[in-house]
């Protein structure tokens, strides 16, 4: 039982040593008055206190020598809670005495315990235990052996729990304090980061605000570039200006860990460190210590950021978790950035489109009003920009409200449409346009977008076109029909047996015949476009048409040492068809093939039914030059021709003719090519409802049909 005269004492004790560690909140503070009431009151050389957190991982610690403060590191922490004595009373939860420290395995021998210098202590050594939780350790040596006895352990003890509350508490506070810096340093470095968008002026809020919360003398950061390495674009403090344009391999350096591992590091002397390769020196800085932390945007690493050597000697426990919160807020804002500046990028070519444009293009609301127009616009319109924005586009020109929809309502569900139109100028000109109109978004405005294309030139040439065109057939039918009549008779008069003239008279007539077909092509061009229908329609034998069709061209082809293979042989269903149209179709067709296919090549004709029996389908296939996959619609329209090395030239007629009379006979004909390997037309031609049969006989360099008598006369189709 404790007496009364050695209890007052104590308690008087404990009370004062309980003002002085509860009289202060900061935790260094209250761990250096502890221990120095412990050494007042108890006795020894020198002490310390390690304090834990709750994982029991060391977080600071204090060390008296005398009346002097010692600083230490993170490892001496380590090894005094994981090997020392200290190690051995958290372990086990309770007090220990040691009377000579050379005899307790305990003891973490350093260099200074050798017999030559300080030698044998005595140790005490006592848990600091709050809410039953182990909040440090405390420890006082006397630098001589059996100095402490059990009465000193009792009063060390009691001493550690009087102010382990004290202890806790300036921990929690410290802590709570700490996390308060953090957020606070990361929330004014988000405040000073994102108050821009422009790249260079990011970069340098993100090194300054890096500097300002780490009290670094340089700072710099790098982004990855499309092979992953790392390039410095930007750095602040001592020797900066060096740094830019460094580079550092994909993964190498200390760098390069924390780009594949996405978590910082903290080294507080690289040249104790390995893992500082080459790669991570920076030209023109001298680097002593060393935190980097990754750069991250949207769950993908960037980049780096470096903070090199602290003006306070170390980095602080803080410093990794500013590193990377600033990390998280720099890779945000630059990828803010980024897109800001493709955004203007963007923006500025658009403008750019937009005032270069060779085209006139209008802007305007769903009201129709004009909201912006180009340099074009306003030079071909003849309004100057502020009249213009006082219209409505149905000012300018036709608006083709088929094409637009009523109100516009086409465009608004997002499909373009294009036409042709007149735009009335200011000084009351009409030119001609093509109109393309979509609904786009300018200016974070729902707009419509008009482009209009002068194609008044076009017009005026498709006129003198077709003036052409009417005189060639006009001028050019009766004289032609006349020499036609005069060969034919001709043929008659000359004798049989004269050899060459019959042959001069073939070429005459076969090329009199080709300059009908053309002239006739023409006059056809002309009808259907007007939107004539097909006349003269009768009933047809398909595999005859095919038949007569090869042998006008067979000349053509043998002059170029090609063979054609007719594979329309087989009993066809007839065709419901102006035959003279049609077989100028196929004999365009295949002189086409013959044109366009090399000496020695090969021609395939052939047709079949469809597989509905409504159509029969006929095929010229080639083994040319082919046709470019752009150009296969285009070569239907008129005046059309491909311009390429070493192609035969034209009128481009021929194949809008052949799309022309296909099309009014309520048939199909399309393309299929691949360059260098060769084409195939195809078209369809709609079978006949009543079948007849009949023969094909040549009339003025015409096939007309000749009904079989036995059969009687062939009825039309209605």
């Amino acid at each position: 039982m404790v007496s009364e005269s050695r209890t007052r004492p104590l308690l008087e004790l404990l009370v004062r040593v309980s003002r002085e560690v509860a009289a202060a909140l900061d935790l260094r503070t209250v761990l250096q008055r502890l221990l120095f009431a412990a050494i007042q009151y108890v006795g020894g050389e020198r002490g310390s206190i390690v304090v834990m957190d709750d994982n029991g991982k060391p977080v600071d610690a204090t060390i008296v020598y005398g009346r002097q403060f010692h600083d230490h590191t993170t490892q001496q922490l380590r090894e005094t809670v994981e090997k020392g004595l200290a190690g051995w009373v958290v372990q086990n939860r309770k007090a220990v005495l040691v009377p000579d420290t050379s005899k307790d395995d305990r003891w973490l021998r350093r260099a200074d315990d050798a017999a030559d210098k300080s030698g044998p202590k005595s140790a005490i050594c006592v848990p600091l235990m709050a809410r039953d939780k182990m909040v440090g350790v405390l420890t006082l040596v006397h630098p001589v052996p059996n100095s402490f006895n059990p009465d000193h352990l009792e009063l060390m003890q009691a001493i550690a729990d009087q102010a382990s509350i004290a202890v806790l508490n300036a921990r929690l506070y410290t802590e709570t304090q700490r996390r308060a810096r953090i957020m606070s340093a990361l929330a004014e470095g988000a405040a000073a980061i994102n108050t821009s968008l422009e790249m260079n002026d990011v970069l340098r809020r993100i090194l300054t605000q890096t500097m300002q919360a780490l009290q670094v003398e340089t700072v710099a950061l790098a982004l990855a570039d499309n092979k992953n390495d790392l390039v410095f674009h930007a750095a602040a403090g001592n020797n900066s200006g060096s740094v830019t344009g460094n580079r550092i391999p994909a993964g190498q350096g200390i760098a390069g860990i924390v780009m594949n591992e996405k978590y910082g590091v903290v080294i507080p002397n690289v040249r104790l460190d390995s893992r500082f390769k080459e790669a991570d020196k920076l030209n023109g800085v001298e680097t002593r210590a060393l935190a980097i932390a990754p750069i991250q945007a949207h769950g993908k690493t960037i980049g780096v950021i470096e903070a090199i050597n602290p003006t306070t000697g170390s980095f602080d426990a803080d410093a990794l978790v500013v590193m990377s919160g600033l990390g998280s807020l720099a890779g945000t804002t630059i990828e803010n950035a980024a897109l800001f500046e493709r955004l203007q990028k963007a923006h500025q070519h658009y403008r750019e489109l937009f005032e270069d444009s060779i085209d006139m293009i209008f802007i305007t609301d769903w009201d129709g009003k004009v909201l912006e127009a180009n340099r074009q616009a306003v030079k071909l319109s003849g309004y100057p920009l502020q009249e213009l924005h006082e219209i409505t586009i149905d000012q300018l020109h036709e608006v083709n409200w088929n094409k637009t929809g009523l109100n516009f309502d086409t465009l608004k569900t997002g499909k373009g449409c294009n036409y042709e139109s007149g735009m009335l100028r200011q000084d009351g000109v009409a030119v001609y346009v093509e109109v393309y109109a979509r609904r786009v978004e300018y200016d974070s405005t729902d707009a419509i977008q008009w482009i209009m294309k002068d194609v008044s030139a076009r017009k005026e040439l498709d006129a003198l076109r077709d003036d052409m065109t009417s005189m060639i057939f006009h001028d050019l039918r009766s004289p032609l029909g006349n020499i036609v009549s005069s060969l034919e008779m001709m043929s008659s008069l000359l004798p049989k047996e004269d050899d060459t003239l019959s042959s001069m008279l073939t070429i005459a007539k076969n090329s009199t015949g080709r300059i009908q077909r053309l002239v006739n092509s023409l006059l056809d061009i002309n009808r259907l476009e007007s939107g004539q229908p097909i006349a003269e329609q009768n009933s047809i034998n398909p595999v005859e048409l095919v038949r007569e069709s090869l042998q006008d061209v067979q000349p053509g082809a043998n002059a170029r040492q090609q063979t054609i293979e007719n594979r329309a042989t087989s009993v066809l269903p007839l065709i419901w068809i102006d035959q003279d149209m049609i077989y100028r179709v196929l004999v365009n067709l295949v002189e086409n093939a013959i044109k366009f296919t090399p000496v020695n090549g090969h021609i395939e004709v052939g047709a079949q039914p469809t597989s509905d029996g409504m159509f029969v389908k006929f095929w010229v296939k080639d083994t040319g030059t082919g046709i470019p996959a752009a150009d296969q619609e285009r070569i239907f329209e008129k005046f059309t021709r491909l311009r390429a090395k070493n192609r035969p030239g034209g009128l481009g007629v021929g194949l809008a003719f052949c799309k022309l009379a296909v099309n009014g006979h309520g048939g199909e004909i399309w393309v299929e090519s691949e360059v260098d390997k060769g084409t195939t037309f195809w078209l369809t031609l709609p079978v006949s409802k009543k079948q007849a049969t009949g023969q094909l006989k040549r009339v003025t360099g015409r096939l007309t049909f000749k009904p079989d008598k036995k059969n009687g006369k062939v009825e039309t189709q209605p």
